[in-house]
């Protein structure tokens, strides 16, 4: 059965995937909204940085936000000059983490949402004398609004998932920066294998369940194959 130590670490986990969702979602915005619309020469290099998560082994990637976030760091001195210290080893570093991490995973569906959408609504909007930040939020967010639903399910599933990146940047901390797949790790290292399988059982379950009501809320929308 699950302890103290497991819930804790369920709790952290959701607040985690939450929030850095939420910010998720804020900023792939007018990142993806970017992609979708520019002819830049800039945007095939904007791509593959986006994209860079999907490719790298996630130790690299938290090993070089370690030393941005570090005191060394450009980050890091940042944060120092504000007065906030350093992120390693905080909530607030696995919500940094997590967003990096996390990024192609939400930029690419509301890229597709806004590809989906294309220009013709927004013309028919001007021809109504619609502003281009009032045709953007009352024609297409609503459009898009399936891209987004896929972009959040995404983004919180994958961060719930996470290892290598919160191991690295945010250690293995009680309460502080111990996640689901954290305690998982510790519980097989410790050979508690009963208490692994009830939380590697529930992260199974649990994407079952995302992916399952993200499939199938795709096929009642034919468009959204």
């Amino acid at each position: 059965m699950l302890d103290a130590t497991d819930l804790a670490a369920i709790r952290l986990t959701l607040e985690l995937a939450a929030l850095s969702t939420a910010i998720l979602l804020v900023l792939c915005t007018p990142l993806a909204w970017w992609l979708a619309t520019t002819p830049s020469r800039w945007k095939a290099p904007i791509d593959a940085v986006v994209a860079l998560p999907l490719v790298l082994p996630p130790t690299v990637l938290g090993f070089y936000l370690l030393v941005a976030m570090g005191p060394e760091g450009p980050i890091g001195r940042f944060t120092t000059a504000l007065g906030l210290g350093t992120l390693p080893f905080t909530f607030a570093g696995l919500v940094v983490g997590s967003v990096i991490y996390s990024l192609p995973f939400v930029v690419q569906p509301l890229r597709q949402a806004f590809a989906a959408v294309g220009r013709r609504p927004l013309e028919v909007a001007a021809t109504l004398r619609a502003g281009p930040w009032d045709s953007f939020f009352s024609v297409v967010l609503p459009l898009a609004r399936p891209g987004f639903v896929t972009a959040a399910v995404l983004g919180f599933a994958h961060t719930v998932g996470e290892f290598g990146v919160v191991l690295m940047i945010g250690g293995n901390i009680p309460e502080r920066t111990r996640v689901v797949s954290v305690q998982i790790y510790d519980h097989v290292e410790a050979l508690e294998y009963a208490q692994a399988h009830w939380l590697a059982g529930g992260m199974v379950a649990f994407s079952f369940i995302v992916l399952l009501l993200l499939y199938s809320s795709r096929r009642l929308r034919p468009g959204w194959s």
